[in-house]
């Protein structure tokens, strides 16, 4: 990232953080971000709550009147929150016309946000509404306004009307091709191999599913039982390498780990029946093949997000096959195991908008990734959609290059096959019930599984939200240490020690957490820095002791091939 790009980074403070896997908005991306925003009768039953209340809207109208007849005099007090970086030019305030603008606008949405707790809807129609009420009143903010927004009318008057011209043709560059929303990052930022996922390795395995990575190891020493990475399917693995310095697979390599990473391919039509077995069974083996590479009895698992739910259910068939020895310790990093009221993912989706996505995705043979990234940027318009539109569009800026943001682009398809299944254990809840899902023709009772977890979430994490990883904790059978990052849904993952404005929380391990999440955090310490650093010292107690590194990469019948980052990352 060169120097002019982090100074203009700041413009951009939520972006990176707002990034996330895309894995589990299965049901909306298939079906569109039509379907999602429309109304349906979640909105009927706003307006009987209301009509229920007839004293309360009465009082929300006339506060608002009030309000807006003091706007109108220059006596209003409304201003924009201090994490509200729309407004932050001068003239907002400095310009009497658009001041009243901006104070009208944030009235009318203080009001409607009120209007909606007003009515006390049911969990499910609350989010549902929350989300289209949270679209509509993004979309109508002054700032997104070419005629009033002061920057807009600065860079034209700057350029010389060259701003306008570059404005209109991103403009149409985007709306060529999906996913349709305004360009986070240029295509051209990063180049993978070159930029990003750099650390040196080499593919030791390959199959129809995945690639295995090997990393080679730079310290003297290195632990025995190696550490195997597994990301989620639906984006590219180097979100745990992403540019120097701000990579996990670095990070851990540097601290005496033998780590190894699935690259999982992207498949296309061929590939429709690939499931949760499927993915299980390239788990299962690419676990044999590290342990056969190190000579080792037993390695750890790190899982992001939907691989977290694939390896907790690859773990209990291994409890079940009596082979949960072969274990040394699970990560699970951003993964929600309990559906339950578990974020707008859950929300969205329903007996009947599940069948209509499962159709879809059947009849194509897979749910495209760049649906996914068009579904998660209407999550949160304002800083996925509108904070570009007016950087891109309106004053004709390229974004600057964010590593994190450009892997969250580069995006993969999902096989229809696990599509349905991954949306059917949300419908279910199956991972929380004792046998009702199956792995490998296991059933699959999370509470088998008798291993030291490490439980990473998101404080800021919409879409899965923390306290549903933190039941994750309830589930497994072993001890748990719980920590709470800073950030959202991946950004708390790409969490460097180099980062000064990281913290986490955590509090002693434990085999029995208190099963309120609320409890927990009242008992957590907040410690400074990034959590890198405890889960390095935590999984070191976990990893066998020290041995030599070895001389060479590969072994035990797996000969070294092509280097990382591998052929299937760049396949798009």
């Amino acid at each position: 990232m060169t120097a002019n790009a982090e100074d203009r980074s700041a413009e951009f403070p939520s972006a990176a953080d707002a990034a996330g896997a895309l894995d589990l908005l299965l049901s909306a991306a298939a079906l569109g971000t039509t379907r999602m925003l429309r109304p349906d009768a979640a909105t009927l039953r706003l307006a009987l709550g209301l009509a229920r209340r007839p004293q309360t809207f009465a009082q929300r109208m006339s506060g608002l009147t009030a309000e807006l007849a003091k706007i109108a005099i220059g006596d209003s007090q409304v201003a924009p929150g201090k994490r509200d970086r729309r407004f932050r030019d001068p003239e907002w305030t400095s310009n009497p016309l658009l001041r009243r603008a901006m104070q009208a606008y944030l009235a009318a949405g203080q009001t409607a946000d009120a209007l909606l707790s007003d009515a006390e809807l049911s969990w499910r129609d609350s989010e549902r509404l929350k989300l289209l009420a949270l679209n509509v009143n993004a979309a109508a903010s002054p700032s997104n306004n070419p005629l009033i927004n002061p920057a807009a009318f600065r860079a034209v008057r700057e350029s010389g009307g060259r701003s306008a011209l570059r404005g209109a043709r991103a403009l149409v560059a985007d709306l060529a091709a999906p996913p349709r929303v305004p360009s986070m990052v240029a295509p051209d930022a990063f180049e993978v191999g070159v930029d990003l996922a750099v650390t040196p390795g080499v593919v030791v395995a390959r199959s129809e599913a995945c690639e295995l990575i090997q990393y080679r190891p730079v310290t003297p020493a290195v632990h025995r039982f190696p550490l195997l990475i597994v990301p989620p399917m639906i984006n590219k693995f180097y979100i745990t390498d992403l540019a120097p310095g701000r990579s996990m697979v670095e990070y851990l390599v540097g601290q005496g780990q033998q780590v190894f990473v699935i690259s999982w391919r992207n498949p296309d039509a061929r590939h429709r029946n690939w499931g949760l077995d499927t993915y299980g069974s390239a788990v299962v083996q690419a676990l044999d093949a590290v342990l056969a590479i190190c000579e080792a009895p037993k390695a750890s698992i790190c899982a992001l997000c939907s691989g977290g739910v694939i390896s907790s259910m690859v773990a209990a068939h291994l409890s079940a096959a009596g082979q949960l020895d072969r274990l040394a310790s699970l990560c699970l990093g951003v993964t929600v195991l309990d559906q339950a009221r578990a974020g707008t993912a859950a929300a969205m989706i329903d007996e009947r908008t599940a069948a209509a996505a499962i159709l879809a995705s059947a009849q194509r043979g897979y749910l495209d990734g760049r649906a996914l990234a068009e579904v998660f940027a209407w999550l949160r318009p304002d800083d996925l959609i509108w904070t570009y539109w007016v950087n891109n569009y309106l004053q004709g800026r390229t974004p600057p290059p964010f590593d994190i943001l450009y892997w969250n682009a580069d995006t993969t398809r999902l096989p229809a096959a696990l599509h349905r299944e991954f949306i059917e254990l949300a419908l279910s809840n199956a991972l929380t019930k004792p046998g009702e899902a199956t792995m490998l023709g296991s059933a699959v009772d999370l509470s088998k599984v008798a291993v030291d977890s490490y439980v990473v979430a998101g404080i800021a994490d919409h879409l899965c939200p923390w306290q549903s990883c933190y039941a994750s904790t309830r589930l497994l059978g072993g001890s748990s240490r719980f920590v709470l990052s800073t950030s959202g849904h991946i950004a708390s993952m790409v969490n460097p020690p180099s980062n000064p404005k990281a913290t986490f929380q955590t509090a002693p391990d434990s085999r029995d957490y208190p099963a309120d999440p609320g409890e927990w955090l009242s008992r957590a310490q907040t410690e400074a820095g990034s959590w890198w650093p405890d889960y390095g010292s935590w999984l070191a107690q976990r990893s066998g002791g020290e041995k030599e590194r070895p001389d060479k990469l590969g072994g035990g019948g797996f000969r070294p091939g092509e280097l990382a980052p591998g052929g299937y990352v760049l396949d798009r």
